[in-house]
């Protein structure tokens, strides 16, 4: 089942590539994102709702440790844009669709959807039970931008503190 979520922040998205740890490449494309927790309670009370149903009913355990499930509470991390909320790691194989806010695809060099924008996204649940172990993971389907939110990226002008050099002075 799809689950859209609406007005919340892109963190670490890897929409147009695929996502990188150091110099290995996963293969697929991913994005994060953070829910707030008065905002965003419906929807998080959903996701829970459904994590829980299929531990019990897809993965037939009691209970999974949390970092087995794909909704973290973002208290729990280091992150200062994460306190206060819950975050969904979500990825893909399959290179995600990513719109504007009027529908209009969106390239890379559009410069948006960033880090700390707010998007609406696509995303649904599926429940692993294989050699690697039982968890829960996020499909990401799709990425809509919403709007301009302050980036988390360190957007930081450094010319400001190089100075001028004078012909004379080359060499």
């Amino acid at each position: 089942m799809s689950i859209m979520l609406k007005n919340v922040r892109l963190s670490f998205p890897s929409l147009w590539q695929t996502e990188k740890f150091g110099s290995e490449d996963t293969g697929k494309y991913a994005a994060t994102f953070i829910l707030n927790k008065e905002q965003h309670k419906t929807e998080i009370d959903k996701l829970k709702k459904l994590i829980a149903e299929g531990v019990k009913s897809e993965l037939k355990v009691p209970n999974l440790p949390p970092e087995k499930i794909c909704l973290k509470d973002g208290d729990n991390t280091e992150r200062p844009e994460y306190q206060g909320a819950y975050i969904i790691k979500a990825s893909t194989k399959k290179r995600p669709t990513v719109i504007d806010r009027d529908k209009t695809p969106l390239a890379e060099d559009d410069g948006k959807p960033y880090a700390g924008c707010y998007v609406n996204c696509i995303i649904d649940l599926w429940y692993q039970d294989n050699k690697f172990g039982k968890r829960i993971n996020a499909n990401l389907h799709g990425v809509q931008f919403a709007a301009d939110g302050e980036s988390f990226a360190d957007a930081t002008d450094v010319a400001d503190e190089f100075e001028a050099i004078e012909e004379e002075e080359m060499f």
